[in-house]
């Protein structure tokens, strides 16, 4: 407001929208901040037909003089979009923006330097400023930052207030010891009771304190994470790791109705690196292959010195109505795919551990690229032990992984690590069939 340019008569004139989910939090939380802060500088008009406005009118030592209003908004679904049609806005301030509907967003962002109007010299800044929790990992803000990171979009993360506390233990693996601990990088610690986020864990989950005190991206799930003690995402989530072409890629495959290939690399160090995941929900392994992974095969890893597959060893059973198995039907599609030694989850869960918790040259010896949304979300809680509904103070668990969208992705992961791990003996024939094993896994 103070940094538009004045107009002719020395009038600084904008406009800006406080937007909110709902009046109840409109009203309680992000009108009653504003106005203990800049109610005196103005005056309020709430009630009737028109939204709450808060009109600033006020003089600087340059003796120019602020003329604003900020214009109180609750859009708390899609449809709300007709609320924002024909306004004409300097920017807008999305309170709670995990709250707000993408299409809400998305409106906004085209209505903004409207006003002033050309005539008056237009706006000097306009845009939108947002400020929220650290959202689930599905949800469209963690996209937009992570993933799709739009033209002329920022995103700054503020420190938790707390951080986990990591420990290398005698063999040189790396941590979490299951505590949180104050982070003295935390902003605003001096506006807030001593112990303020230390006493805010007491009673809490550790996926709760994750997203809520620890800003990490991440959910809040009922269940008990299956990587609690080892996954960090802070540590383990990299957007530095590359495919190097002159390497061999490996893939681990999951089957049935969501198949999944999560595609890795060994560093020459010996650390994991997951560069990709590919995930359906209702799609055959044919369709798959042919509709999903080959053609993203091809655009992105065509220059794989070789690829190897790793599978799900159930996929290798026929059913009594037909006498074909999902690595029969890969190898007709041209991808020569060996069957895991072993389905035993606690060897599966304890391959991805490993190096979890390993270290390489002082660095984690896992690392996964922020575009595999499932494989982190799984980390970070969704591939779970789901509670058990019985009563009593100690909570209880299933001893199986929870069968959910997450799984499927992370049994694909798990295939991958156990191979890396030397937990598999190669059939001969993919050596055989390595100088080719590119151009018949393309079909070209």
């Amino acid at each position: 407001m103070c940094e538009q340019k004045p107009d002719r008569m020395g009038v600084r004139k904008t406009r800006f929208f406080a937007i909110r989910n709902t009046y109840p939090d409109l009203l309680g939380m992000t009108m009653k901040d504003w106005m203990e802060l800049y109610g005196e500088l103005g005056h309020y008009k709430g009630g009737g037909m028109e939204p709450p406005c808060h009109k600033l009118r006020f003089k600087l030592k340059d003796r120019s003089i602020v003329q604003s209003e900020l214009i109180f908004l609750a859009l708390d679904r899609p449809q709300s979009i007709k609320k924002l049609r024909g306004s004409q806005a300097t920017g807008f301030w999305l309170n709670e923006t995990k709250e707000l509907d993408k299409a809400i967003v998305d409106m906004a962002d085209l209505r903004h330097g409207r006003y002033p109007s050309k005539m008056d010299g237009g706006p000097t800044w306009h845009g939108m400023i947002g400020d929220t929790n650290a959202p689930d990992e599905d949800h469209w803000y963690y996209e937009l930052e992570q993933e799709v990171k739009p033209q002329g979009w920022s995103f700054f993360v503020q420190p938790g207030g707390l951080m986990r506390e990591m420990q290398v233990d005698k063999e040189g693996r790396n941590r979490w010891t299951g505590k949180w601990i104050p982070n003295s990088g935390a902003e605003n610690l001096h506006n807030l009771p001593a112990d303020y986020y230390t006493r805010g864990q007491e009673g809490k989950s550790n996926d709760w304190i994750a997203v809520n005190l620890a800003n990490e991206f991440g959910s809040v799930h009922t269940g008990k994470p299956i990587y609690e003690q080892q996954w960090s995402a802070d540590i383990h989530i990299s957007d530095t790791i590359e495919f190097v072409p002159e390497a061999p890629i490996e893939i681990g495959l999951d089957f049935g109705l969501s198949p999944s290939a999560i595609i890795g690399q060994l560093s020459s160090r010996g650390a994991v690196n997951i560069l990709d995941e590919l995930v359906a929900m209702g799609m055959g392994i044919n369709q798959f292959v042919k509709t999903v992974l080959k053609p993203h095969l091809h655009r992105y890893y065509g220059k794989a010195s070789s690829i190897v597959y790793i599978g799900d060893p159930a996929g290798d059973k026929r059913v009594d109505t037909d006498e074909n198995t999902v690595f029969k039907e890969l190898d007709d599609l041209g991808i020569e795919a060996f069957a895991a030694n072993s389905n035993d989850p606690e060897m599966r869960w304890e391959a991805v551990r490993w190096y979890l918790e390993q270290l390489r040259d002082g660095k984690p010896a896992f690392r996964v690229h922020p575009k595999c949304r499932y494989i982190i979300s799984g980390f970070n809680g969704g591939y779970q032990f789901r509670r058990l509904q019985i009563g009593g103070s100690v909570a209880r668990y299933h001893e199986a992984a929870d069968k959910n969208k997450y799984s499927h992705p992370h049994d694909a992961l798990q295939y991958l690590c156990m191979y890396y791990r030397g937990d598999y003996e190669i059939p001969t024939s993919l050596f055989e069939r390595e100088e080719t094993m590119v151009e018949d896994t393309w079909g070209l």
